[in-house]
């Protein structure tokens, strides 16, 4: 929309103004906006104005919704809907004119966060920014009574499905459930038949996708039971867009969310099995996972801690969490991972994501598990046809939100009445994701020609069982806003409403007053997050009060306090040591490729013992490769080989290799790191490679550029500060951290011992240039010229970069922060080290007169066997952390908390 155009119109109500700019829906489909169908004959519709009966010839229809305020009968340019009229007239002084900057907001608010949906096949990478809309989708007080009504009836029939299934079998004695779509379904589990779950629920968090039909009705199209996704997103949708529109929010009387995530959370700590208070955890496949964001979003919302498979371990049946203090007990998960991949004792033995003995633990009734596994086959669509009867047998009562007619070809009745509807209908999988199966991705009939539909027609006679076949629904259209015009547009498109029913207590549950919103595209067949759908906020409005219940106590309690404070396991921690260990590693990298660059291009190129010592630290620290001609023979050569490698990240272990680590162990605690820090890693490793690949297509003849190669390491070691500061500056001073600084220090260790080390052995430090090269390389060139002036001995070296206990770079001060570090990690009283800090020499015993020796041939060996002691310290005190707290095989493996 033209400038002109909002200008020209400017002092009109909102309202109006809205109706003016908003384009209709399309023909058939309801129209959120105005609440009535655009108009088109129904006779057209895939759906007609009330249910079409299925083939279960004792189902019936549904009763009647109550009548809806903002669903009109069809009329040519119906005002406003009173919702949507409400919405608009609160937007805000800036009204319309303000949404342009609202959009831009929401958009850098939502990358400033860090909310991401990953895409595998996504070709800029695996993550990208979530997609929201500006505009909420707003739903009446009379629709949401519908929906919550239908669905608490419903998660409970489905509930009780898997009771029968896993227990007594009733409905598949009777015939009202056909063994194909269970036994016959890879996710019926066998091994938990005749499993009692805690509080006699199988179900704790159940997702339904509905939507609005062009008579107003809300129509059921699927199920989610395994482990539905949306709950932590929908949280930041509505913080995000209540944030743009805070006016509307508040007059809309919008109901809040916090207190039915509250009444999730104290009915699974009322049903868990034991533990007062019960530790709950919140299982994720990892940071890999398209829905990671929402898992750690979620789990620090909860107060949960977020665990991996390999974070977990099974003894005596009992479920345990591995952390550093030992083996905590786990009475609660909430899982987001698919059964299959639970246990791969008994499931999946290919699975890396799973609890060995996870399910030995559940039968023996030592853990909840929200859901409980062996649902899958509840989200079969084939099932949709039976839940009528079902819910007649199970609860005695009518379905109160309808199903779309759905039909599964597995019964000859059934394939032989739906055939000839093909072309009205979608076509789906009765198994989907099922490798024992048949599966593909849904179809729509409407999109294709006689000759796609005869074969498709062809598939189903043949599988049968494979197929089912649901009634097509012109799904509903709400306003959007989109940008790509101008200013920026009204726009309708088709909106899917997933909604959550989440347990409060044993076999009771509450439905989410709100929702996760999915928008199709224009020429999209289904709404799919991983084909570039976008989502939207659900704004489910009251007649009542607001229920203004919030997970933030205002008087809190030490229980209170300690459900947020989540324990360090082993998997965190060790990725925080990496993660301290390869950001150190960068730093040294990118100073010695530095020195070395600058020493090659200096005017003293004379000195062999610099060349050799060079030559050697950079063949240790993966600067080049083994192949490379040494040094001292070919100068130009192993330049040129240098910076090529710089940014090599599949073969080489430079620069760029060591800044992928970074941000690979970073991506496995994002939970434990800001924003800020987190995107300074992602921003330091792409801006490297991506100028390193520059830089290798510009080289001309005479090979890589020095001076571009030392502006890109300059670069890198501006980014790599700015992650020191947010690492030593930003970060509480826990386990974590501490396993971070403790990885730092034993990279440093390591580093500044070999390079002094392989100075005396070559004898560059008795050479002016080696001398200050070494100063450099510890980066104490100011401190060293300051204090001793031009004096170049082994004396002035040894007292600033071995005893300085000033010096964060001399061995005394990195020696002297990890003994305490250690100790410190251990739980050990103040001021008394343990065992492994005693692992790492004392820097009270060095003196400057005892490492100055020398003996017959002018060597200093005890300064030689000091370096060799602290190197292979470090080393050592680095298997034995990962043996202790890593992986737990050592003695010291206790169970706390039981």
């Amino acid at each position: 929309m033209n400038e002109s155009l909002f200008d020209a119109q400017a002092l009109e109500a909102p309202a109006a103004l809205a109706s003016a700019l908003a384009p209709p829906a399309a023909p058939g489909h309801f129209d959120e906006l105005r609440g009535a169908a655009t108009p088109e004959s129904t006779s057209r519709l895939g759906v007609p104005s009330q249910p079409a009966p299925l083939y279960d010839a004792t189902s019936v229809p549904p009763a009647a919704p109550a009548p809806d305020p903002d669903a009109g009968g069809p009329r040519e340019h119906a005002p406003l809907s009173p919702s949507w009229a409400g919405f608009f007239e609160h937007l805000g002084a800036g009204g319309f004119d303000d949404l342009p900057r609202r959009a831009i907001s929401l958009e850098r608010q939502i990358r400033d966060n860090g909310v991401t949906y990953n895409v595998y096949a996504d070709a800029d990478g695996p993550q990208r920014p979530w997609s929201l809309d500006l505009f909420p989708l707003i739903v009446s007080p009379e629709s949401w009574a519908q929906i919550e009504a239908g669905v608490q009836q419903r998660v409970r029939v489905l509930d009780r499905v898997m009771a029968d299934v896993y227990g007594p079998q009733q409905l598949l004695a009777e015939g009202l459930l056909p063994p194909a779509l269970v036994q016959g379904h890879s996710g019926y589990l066998r091994a938990m038949h005749g499993v009692q779950p805690p509080g006699d629920t199988w179900l704790h968090i159940a997702a339904f996708d509905l939507a609005r039909g062009p008579d107003g009705n809300w129509w059921v199209i699927s199920q989610r039971t395994q482990a539905p996704s949306g709950l932590g997103y929908l949280l930041e949708n509505r913080l995000a867009i209540a944030r743009q529109f805070p006016q509307a929010f508040e007059n809309l009387h919008v109901q809040r969310l916090a207190a039915t995530y509250n009444a999730m959370m104290e009915g699974l700590q009322n049903m868990c099995p034991a533990g007062q208070p019960p530790h709950i955890a919140l299982l994720t496949p990892g940071p890999y996972n398209e829905t990671y964001f929402e898992h750690a979003y979620l789990a620090r919302y909860l107060g949960v801690t977020l665990v991996e498979g390999n974070d977990l371990t099974v003894r005596d049946q009992r479920l345990y969490l591995k952390t550093l203090q030992g083996l905590r007990p786990v009475h609660g998960l909430i899982k987001r991972l698919d059964d299959q991949y639970l246990d791969p004792l008994e499931l999946r033995p290919d699975s890396t994501l799973g609890v060995p003995g996870l399910l030995q633990a559940i039968r023996a009734g030592n853990v909840l598990v929200a859901n409980m596994p062996g649902s899958a086959f509840l989200e079969s669509p084939a099932l949709l046809g039976f839940l009528p009867a079902l819910a007649r047998r199970l609860i005695g009562e009518k379905l109160r939100l309808p199903a779309l007619p759905t039909w599964w070809c597995g019964e000859r009745a059934a394939m032989e009445a739906v055939l000839p509807q093909l072309a009205d209908c979608a076509i789906k999988s009765t198994y989907p994701g099922d490798d024992s199966h048949t599966s593909f991705d849904a179809v729509l009939g409407r999109h294709m020609g006689r000759r796609e539909l005869d074969e498709w027609a062809g598939r189903i006679v043949r599988q049968g069982d494979e197929h089912t076949v649901q009634s097509y629904l012109p799904l509903s259209q709400m306003p959007t806003w989109t940008q790509d015009l101008g200013r920026g547009h009204l726009a309708p498109r088709s909106v899917l409403l997933r909604v959550f029913a989440v347990s409060d207590g044993p076999r009771s549950w509450r439905v989410l007053p709100g929702g996760l919103a999915r928008l199709v595209g224009p020429d999209a067949q289904i709404a799919s997050m991983q084909r570039g759908g976008s989502s939207a906020d659900v704004w489910v409005r009251t007649h009542g009060e607001v229920d203004r219940t919030t997970l933030l106590q205002p008087h809190a309690t030490p229980a209170s306090l300690a459900r947020h404070r989540a324990p360090v396991t082993s998997r965190a921690a060790e990725n925080m040591f990496w993660l301290g260990r390869y950001t150190e590693r960068a730093e040294n990298a990118v100073r010695l490729a530095r020195l070395t660059i600058d020493l090659l291009g200096g005017e003293d190129q004379s000195s062999r013992a610099l060349l050799v010592w060079l030559h050697q630290l950079a063949l240790r620290n993966a600067l080049v490769s083994p192949e490379v001609p040494s040094l001292p023979k070919s100068r130009r050569v192993f330049e040129r080989a240098l910076i090529a490698e710089l940014g090599d990240v599949e073969q080489g272990g430079s620069v760029g290799y060591s800044l992928r680590c970074v941000r690979q162990s970073a991506a496995a605690v994002r939970e434990r790191l800001s924003q800020d820090h987190w995107n300074q890693i992602v921003r330091a490793e792409t801006d490297f490679l991506r100028r390193s690949a520059e830089q290798a297509s510009e080289k001309g003849e005479g090979g890589y550029a020095t001076g571009a190669a030392l502006r890109l390491l300059e670069s890198a070691s501006t980014a790599l500060a700015a992650m020191t500061g947010a690492q030593t500056d930003r970060m509480t001073r826990d386990d974590a951290w501490r396993l971070l600084s403790i990885g730092r220090h034993i990279e440093r260790l390591g580093f500044l011992s070999s390079a002094l080390a392989a100075g005396f052995e070559h004898g560059s430090v008795h050479e002016v240039s080696g001398f200050e090269a070494m100063v450099a390389l510890f980066d104490s060139t100011i401190t060293f010229h300051a204090r001793y002036q031009q004096r170049r001995d082994v004396a002035t070296l040894v007292d600033l970069l071995v005893l300085d206990g000033d010096n964060p770079r001399s061995l005394a001060w990195v020696t002297q922060t990890l003994r305490k570090r250690i100790a410190r990690l251990a739980g050990s009283a103040p001021g008394k080290l343990t065992a492994l800090s005693h692992e790492l020499p004392d820097p009270d015993t060095w003196t400057l007169e005892h490492l100055c020796e020398t003996d017959t041939d002018a060597q200093h060996p005890a300064l030689v066997n000091l370096f060799t002691a602290c190197e292979t310290a470090a080393y050592h005190v680095s298997d034995a952390i990962g043996t202790r707290y890593f992986t737990l095989t050592s003695e010291s493996v206790r169970s706390v908390g039981a």
